[in-house]
C-alpha cells in the first residue's frame, strides 16, 4: 500500500465526522459534500507532516472551507429566497444508521439550522465548532482571524441568538409523535378547534418553495391562521406519512415514489411551536422533485415503504465557490474518496441546482397564504 492509499484510508476514518460538521455549518448536504471533498484535496496538497492530530486538523480545515463558502453565499445575495428551509435528513421512526445519526444528533433539527442560517458566518463557525464539536477557541481564533477572546464573544453572541429563537424541541420522540398524530387526526377530521388547541398561540409556519416556485414560499403566524391552512389542504393527507426529519417527528409526501414535500414539526411543552415545510409544486412541473442525496446501503427505499431506509433530500442550489467544484476525481493516480452514491462535485456543479441562497423571510397574510399541491398538512399514521 503506497502513501496515497494510506492517506486516503486515514481520511475516510474522519469523513462521517467532517460531513456532520459541514452540514451544521452550511445546512446543505450537497455543499457539505463539496466542503469535505475540498478538505481532502487540501490534505493531499499539504500532507500530514507536522500534523499531530489529523482529526482536529481536518475539522479546522473543513470549518475554514465552510466559512469561505458562507461568505461567498452572502456576497451572492442579489436575489435571495424569501424563505429558506435547509436540506432535511429523513429516516424511519425506528431509527437511522450511524452516519445519518451523526448528521441529526445534538439538536440539529431544521428549526435550529434555520436559526444558524441567520448568523454571521464567523459567528456560525465559532458556535458550531465550539458548542457542537468542543473545538477550543485557541484553534477557532486563527480560522476567523481574531483573538481567542474575540472568538469566544462570537460564540456567545450566536448562543444568545439561538436561545432567543424559541424553545428547544421536546427530546421525547414518543411524545412528539403523540402530538403530531393528534395534529394529523384533527386535520384529517376537519376539527379546527382541536387543531388550535394543539398549536402554540405564537406558532410560525414557514414554507420554502425553492427558486423556481418562490411564489409558494411564505411565513404564516398564529394558531388560528396555521390551523386554517391545515384545513384548506387536508385532501393531501393520504399522500403523506410519518417519518423522522432531522431526528424529530415529521411527514414525507411522496406520490408515486417522487418525494414532493417534507414537513418538520417542533413540539415543546405538548404543543407545536413551529412547522417548517420544504415543498415542491410537482403537479404543474414548475419545479423538479426533491432529490435523494443517498440511501443507506443494504436498506430499502423509504419512499416505497421499506423499513429502516434513510435518505438525505436535497434540491438544486448554486454551485459553491470552493475549488472542489471543479476538482479532478483523482490525485497522483489515487482515486479521490467520493460521497456514497453521489457523483463527483464537478458533475453535480455542471448539472446545476435550483434552490438558491437563503435570505430573509417574507410574511404572507393568512388569507393570501397558498401552499403547493401535495404539501402535507396532515399525514397517514402508518
Amino acid at each position: 500500500m503506497d502513501d496515497d492509499e494510506i492517506l486516503a484510508r486515514r481520511f475516510e476514518e474522519h469523513r462521517t465526522h467532517l460531513r456532520a460538521v459541514a452540514y451544521r455549518m452550511l445546512g446543505s448536504l450537497t455543499e457539505a459534500d463539496d466542503a469535505v471533498q475540498e478538505a481532502w484535496l487540501r490534505l493531499g496538497r499539504t500532507g500530514t507532516s507536522g500534523v499531530e492530530n489529523l482529526g482536529g486538523w481536518l475539522t479546522t480545515v473543513t470549518g475554514r472551507v465552510c466559512l469561505d463558502m458562507l461568505r461567498s453565499r452572502k456576497s451572492r445575495r442579489e436575489d435571495p429566497l424569501d424563505v429558506h428551509v435547509p436540506d432535511p435528513v429523513i429516516s424511519e421512526l425506528r431509527g437511522a444508521d450511524p452516519e445519518q445519526e451523526a448528521l441529526i444528533t445534538d439538536s440539529v433539527g431544521l428549526a435550529m439550522l434555520v436559526v444558524l442560517d441567520a448568523l454571521a458566518p464567523a459567528e456560525r463557525l465559532a458556535f458550531v465548532l465550539h458548542d457542537m464539536f468542543s473545538v477550543p477557541f485557541d484553534e477557532i481564533a486563527p480560522v476567523v482571524d481574531r483573538t481567542p477572546a474575540a472568538a469566544r464573544q462570537l460564540a456567545s453572541r450566536a448562543r444568545r441568538r439561538v436561545q432567543d429563537a424559541g424553545p428547544a424541541p421536546d427530546p421525547d420522540v414518543a411524545r412528539q409523535r403523540e402530538v403530531v398524530e393528534a395534529f394529523v387526526a384533527a386535520s384529517r377530521g376537519g376539527d379546527f378547534e382541536a387543531l388550535v388547541a394543539l398549536l402554540d398561540p405564537d406558532i410560525t409556519l414557514r414554507v420554502d418553495g425553492g427558486v423556481v416556485a418562490r411564489n409558494l414560499s411564505k411565513v404564516v403566524r398564529g394558531a388560528q391562521s396555521v390551523a386554517g391552512q391545515a384545513l384548506l389542504y387536508q385532501r393531501f393527507a393520504p399522500l403523506a406519512r410519518l417519518v423522522l426529519v432531522n431526528g424529530t417527528v415529521g411527514t414525507l409526501t411522496a406520490p408515486e415514489g417522487e418525494a414532493r414535500s417534507v414537513m418538520s414539526f417542533t413540539v415543546a411543552d405538548g404543543r407545536v411551536v413551529r412547522i417548517d415545510i420544504l415543498a415542491d409544486p410537482g403537479a404543474d412541473g414548475a419545479a423538479g422533485p426533491l432529490h435523494p442525496g443517498r440511501v443507506t446501503p443494504g436498506t430499502t427505499d423509504a419512499r416505497h415503504g421499506g423499513g429502516g431506509a434513510v435518505r438525505a433530500f436535497t434540491r438544486p442550489a448554486p454551485a459553491s465557490s470552493v475549488s472542489s467544484a471543479t476538482a479532478p476525481a483523482s490525485r497522483n493516480g489515487t482515486a479521490v474518496p467520493q460521497p456514497c452514491g453521489r457523483p463527483p462535485p464537478r458533475e453535480r456543479a455542471a448539472a446545476g441546482r435550483g434552490r438558491g441562497t437563503p435570505g430573509g423571510d417574507r410574511e404572507t397574510a393568512p388569507d393570501e397564504a397558498r401552499m403547493p399541491p401535495g404539501t402535507p398538512t396532515s399525514a397517514a399514521t402508518g
